[in-house]
C-alpha cells in the first residue's frame, strides 16, 4: 500500500477543527488527500491549522464553517468542497455535541440539537455526496459513531439515540451501495480525551470535589477496561485504512476502538 494512497482524492471531515475530527483530517492528509476542514473556532486559529495541514502534508486544504445543524449549510459545504477542491471522494461524518440529563429533565431543544448534529447531519451530507460518488463508482463514507452506538448509558438519551441511529444509517447506505465502489462504515470510539470529554472530567471533579486526575480514573474505570483513553490519531488511522482498497469489502461494519468497553 502506497503511503500516499489517497493522492488525488478529496476528503470532507466535519467537526475537524479539534479532537477526533482533526486527528482524522491529519491522517487522511498524511495519506495524500486534499482536505476540507469544517468546525467552529477562532478564525485566526483555524487559518493557522489549515496552513499547518497544507504545509505538513503537501496537500490542498480548505475550510468551510457550515453549521451542521442546518441542512442548507451542509449542502453548501459539499458544494464548496466540490467547487474549490474539484470533487468529494471521502466523507467523514464526525461533528457531534453532547448533553447529559435524565429523560424527565432533558430539554427538548438539547434533544433536537443533538439529533440534528449527531445524526441528521450525516444523512444530509451523505445524500449530498452520494451522486458524485456513484458517478465515479468510488467513495468512502465513514461515520464516527460511538460505543454509545452499540450500548447505552444513563442520562445520555439523545446522544445514545443519535449514535444508534447513525449505526443504522451506516448499514442502510452500505446495503444501497453494496454493488458499487462506495463503502460506508462506522467507527465506534469509547472514551477519547477530546475537549468534549475533558469538560465531562472537569464537571465530575467539580461536582464531587475531587482532583481531575481522580475523576479521569473513575471515568475510565466505569466503562473502559483498558484504563486508557483511545487517541484521535488511532481513530484517524482506522478511518484512513477504511479508505484503502484492502478495506473494499468492509461494508456496513461498526468498528470499535473502546479499550474493551463493548466486550463486557
Amino acid at each position: 500500500m502506497s503511503e500516499k494512497f489517497l493522492h488525488g482524492r478529496v476528503a470532507v471531515v466535519t467537526g475537524s477543527t479539534s479532537g477526533i475530527g482533526l486527528g482524522i483530517a491529519s491522517s487522511l492528509a498524511h495519506a495524500g488527500a486534499d482536505i476540507m476542514l469544517n468546525g467552529f473556532g477562532e478564525p485566526a486559529a483555524i487559518e493557522a491549522l489549515r496552513l499547518e495541514i497544507s504545509e505538513s502534508f503537501g496537500v490542498r486544504t480548505a475550510y468551510n464553517g457550515a453549521d451542521m445543524s442546518k441542512p442548507d449549510e451542509i449542502a453548501s459545504l459539499i458544494g464548496a468542497a466540490t467547487r474549490e477542491l474539484g470533487r468529494v471522494d471521502v466523507l467523514v461524518n464526525n461533528a457531534g455535541i453532547q448533553y447529559v440529563a435524565p429523560v424527565g429533565e432533558f430539554p427538548a431543544a438539547k434533544w433536537n440539537a443533538i439529533i440534528a448534529i449527531n445524526l441528521s447531519a450525516a444523512f444530509h451530507a451523505s445524500q449530498a455526496v452520494i451522486g458524485q460518488m456513484r458517478a465515479r463508482n468510488w467513495g468512502r463514507i465513514v461515520n464516527i459513531a460511538s460505543a454509545h452506538g452499540l450500548v447505552a448509558s444513563a442520562n445520555k438519551s439523545a446522544y445514545v439515540a443519535a449514535k444508534h441511529g447513525l449505526v443504522g444509517l451506516t448499514k442502510v447506505i452500505a446495503l444501497e451501495t453494496a454493488k458499487t465502489g462506495i463503502t460506508c462504515n462506522a467507527i465506534c470510539p469509547g472514551w477519547v480525551l477530546t475537549p468534549l470529554v475533558q469538560k465531562q472530567i472537569e464537571d465530575w471533579a467539580a461536582r464531587d470535589n475531587i482532583p481531575q486526575e481522580k475523576a479521569k480514573e473513575l471515568l475510565l474505570a466505569e466503562k473502559q477496561p483498558s484504563g486508557e483513553f483511545a487517541t484521535p490519531k488511532q481513530i484517524g488511522a482506522l478511518a484512513a485504512f477504511l479508505c484503502t482498497e484492502q478495506a473494499a469489502q468492509i461494508r456496513g461494519a461498526s468498528l470499535s476502538i473502546d479499550g474493551g468497553w463493548t466486550a463486557q
